[in-house]
């Protein structure tokens, strides 16, 4: 099976003006990071399993030169994506909540991002583990795996406020999910990067991009996403 093209660029400029096409639908800056990330990460107030950081809170914490350092990145960042008109969030996750349902549509769950306009998805992991993301071609759609379509069939039937079976898949979040093929490759996104990904919408040059978040093997993780 063939891997999808995860194409490097060594500038932000480079990242938002490189075009996605054929096998490509994650574009990364890949950079390696100076100062004390795990200082932010201790001096943040955690609020429940997801505590939202804004500037404010981020420019009031009392942190060291390296600390200093590692929050210049952080706000650097932020003014990139903003002036290139996304709408960054920084967020220090804990976990976050499960679905215990046979049909798990958390972002545990390899799945794809879609808008009814253009756009993407933009992420970097500054602290903890970071998301896996899938090649197409070892993943298919779980609402398209048999006994699993069965199960969605008869939830369908039972289903009081049906139209057709399909925008019954797309109004749940169903068609977003994906299954792991038994012989997939998942690729590690790298700590520090910050990635661009494809999504699905009308007209895209390539299919989305089918990515997950990582189980917390650390504390924390501090992500920026938008």
């Amino acid at each position: 099976m063939d891997d999808p093209t995860i194409h490097s660029v060594t500038s932000f400029h480079d990242l938002v003006a490189t075009p996605f096409q054929g096998n490509t639908n994650v574009i990364g800056w890949t950079r390696r990071l100076k100062g004390d990330f795990t200082e932010i990460v201790n001096r943040i107030q955690h609020q429940g399993n997801i505590t939202v950081v804004d500037k404010n809170q981020l420019l009031e914490l009392h942190l060291s030169t390296q600390g200093q350092i590692a929050r210049k990145i952080i706000l650097d960042d932020w003014q990139l994506l903003e002036a290139h008109g996304a709408a960054p969030v920084l967020n220090l996750i804990e976990y976050y909540e499960r679905d215990d349902s046979f049909f798990s549509t958390d972002v545990y769950s390899f799945h794809v991002d879609r808008s009814p306009i253009p756009t993407d998805t933009f992420l970097c992991t500054y602290y903890g583990e970071t998301s896996e993301v899938l090649p197409n071609a070892h993943a298919i759609a779980k609402a398209l795996v048999p006994e699993i379509r069965d199960e969605l069939q008869m939830l369908y039937r039972n289903d009081s406020e049906k139209g057709d079976f399909e925008s019954f898949l797309t109004e749940n979040f169903f068609d977003l999910h994906y299954q792991a093929l038994a012989d997939a490759r998942p690729i590690r996104l790298e700590l520090g990067h910050l990635y661009r990904l494809a999504i699905d919408y009308p007209e895209s040059p390539v299919l989305p991009c089918i990515h997950r978040a990582p189980d917390e093997k650390m504390a924390y993780r501090l992500l920026m996403i938008c």
